[in-house]
């Protein structure tokens, strides 16, 4: 596995032939065929929308912080994890902002705590915004400047569980950083807007959402 400067492995267990659960009559993700992904990041966090002129939620980005659990595919728990989740981050939710809860978890600093995912502006066009996970702040790879990717979308899959509740399933090529070649988010929980708004009167909204990423990792952060 890839290793960190001072920092040990990116997962803690070995992923050797693990597959993400993708539809088999799908031709939107593919899953490289040669390698094993480095970790399972299961991420709980809020998609954030706007109100476009079009009277429809547009997302504007998202914040989340991921949870290795690279460690439980092998039990049963692992195929509903994020429901259980999306469940208890959805209750608490109503009483404390993504902000706050991050903040918190970040203090405590656990050992399984990951990585960060919110959206930066496009490094390679300027424009607009791109996806980031950053595993510089804290945990396994603090201080590590290397130790992040900022993701350029290669493929969309509608939720084969529920897409009118569920945001899609991704996959995330490489654009900037080195703790990653290719990124998939899958098994998405909740995050999906209400089908339509009030341009001018609807408030930005914040939706919670749970999901797994599986990453896939070529590059080495000593270069």
């Amino acid at each position: 596995m890839t290793e960190f400067k001072g920092s040990g492995k990116v997962a803690d267990c070995s992923l050797s032939g693990f597959v993400p659960s993708i539809p088999s009559n799908q031709t939107q993700l593919t899953i490289p065929s040669n390698l094993d992904p480095e970790f399972i990041g299961l991420a709980f966090g809020v998609q954030n929308y706007t109100c476009a002129s079009s009277n429809n939620f547009t997302n504007v980005g998202a914040i989340a912080e991921l949870i290795d659990i690279s460690c439980f595919v092998e039990v049963p728990l692992f195929d509903t994890i994020q429901n259980q989740l999306f469940t208890a981050w959805d209750q608490l939710s109503q009483s404390m902002s993504i902000q706050q809860v991050l903040d918190f978890v970040h203090s405590l600093n656990p050992p399984a705590n990951l990585a960060q995912h919110y959206f930066v502006p496009n490094p390679v066009t300027g424009q607009g915004i791109s996806p980031k996970w950053d595993f510089t702040s804290n945990g396994k790879f603090e201080g590590n400047p290397d130790a992040f990717i900022v993701g350029k979308g290669n493929g969309t899959l509608p939720s084969p569980d529920d897409s009118k509740k569920d945001v899609t399933w991704l996959e995330v090529l490489n654009a900037e950083g080195k703790v990653a070649a290719e990124l998939f988010r899958f098994d998405t929980v909740g995050g999906q807007p209400p089908s339509s708004c009030t341009y001018g009167k609807d408030s930005d909204i914040a939706v919670t959402y749970a999901a797994k990423y599986s990453e896939y990792s070529i590059f080495n952060a000593h270069r």
